[in-house]
């Protein structure tokens, strides 16, 4: 049986402190546990190096800007702070989660005064599906919610309530056979799966859809920049279900899922060909530290 998350052993870094992970806890009665006030991140080290540590940090203080509160450490104190976690728990290829969010000084919507507390932890995690699956490409069902209009969330920020519907789809999709799900936006046309950006390839051209009511993520944008290397086309656009028959390959990002192949979507088909197998191979070699990868 895997330990608890809440019992792994290792430091996490705490409001400034190293504190055993076991000893890392809050009050039930915390603002950010009531009421979502809450972002986070995921990212990965490999070789000991986090990928895009500062992009990710950057975002994280406008995740918490988003959501009206500021978390009082620099950018650079942030990407210390995850760096000093990974080498005080001897860690070369693992998952970092900082987190920031409201303290427990006041419970009510209304918290201006409550503090701003910051937490970082890190964990050995492998392929967040299976590496074989990864290749012959995982199968996604199609989510009953949809990411909400940008007008009444906010959708930019990686914040814990956006996450809410996502945890619910997921686990309809595995209960059904499936290994995550794909969401469709407010209007009906295709966003993103609950924890990755989704890609399509149709006469080697490379369709994705605009990220506006959901994260434009990190990993999206490398996976786009290692496309146009390539001298590949990315064409960011609307793209509605009834088109998802004419293309031929589907894959999808994330820090999590790195880049995945995709089988099924619902009752599409798509058979992972060159142009995926490709953008695995070169974010695989693009993740490698740099000094050891030359």
């Amino acid at each position: 049986m895997a330990v608890p998350f809440d019992q792994l052993p290792g430091m996490i870094w705490f409001d400034g402190k190293l504190v055993p992970g076991p000893e890392a806890k809050i009050h039930v009665l915390t603002h950010g546990l009531h009421y979502a006030s809450a972002v986070f991140e995921g990212e990965r080290a490999y070789g000991g190096e986090i990928f895009k540590c500062t992009e990710h940090s950057e975002r994280l203080k406008r995740s918490a800007n988003i959501l009206d509160f500021e978390i009082p450490y620099s950018v650079a104190e942030i990407d210390a702070a995850k760096r000093l976690v990974i080498e005080k728990n001897g860690m070369k290829d693992a998952y970092v989660r900082p987190i920031a969010w409201r303290g427990s000084e006041q419970l009510g919507v209304s918290a201006q005064g409550n503090k701003i507390h910051l937490a970082i932890a890190t964990w050995q995690w492998p392929s967040y599906f299976d590496p074989e699956q990864r290749l012959k490409g995982i199968k996604l069902d199609l989510a009953e919610y949809r990411r909400p209009d940008p007008r009444t969330a906010p959708c930019l920020a990686k914040a814990a309530g956006l996450y809410m519907i996502c945890t619910v789809s997921k686990h309809r999709a595995e209960r059904r056979g499936y290994a995550d799900a794909m969401m469709l936006d407010w209007e009906g046309r295709v966003a993103e799966c609950t924890g990755a950006n989704i890609f399509f390839v149709k006469d080697g051209k490379i369709h994705t859809p605009i990220a506006d009511c959901f994260l434009d993520g990190i990993t999206r944008k490398t996976v786009i920049e290692l496309a146009k290397r390539r001298g590949f086309e990315v064409i960011e656009r609307r793209i509605l279900p009834d088109e998802l028959t004419s293309f031929s390959e589907c894959f999808i990002t994330g820090s999590a899922a790195e880049v995945t192949a995709v089988a099924e979507i619902a009752d599409w088909k798509f058979t992972p060909g060159t142009i995926t197998k490709q953008l695995m191979d070169d974010y695989t070699a693009e993740v490698q530290p740099k000094s050891r990868a030359a």
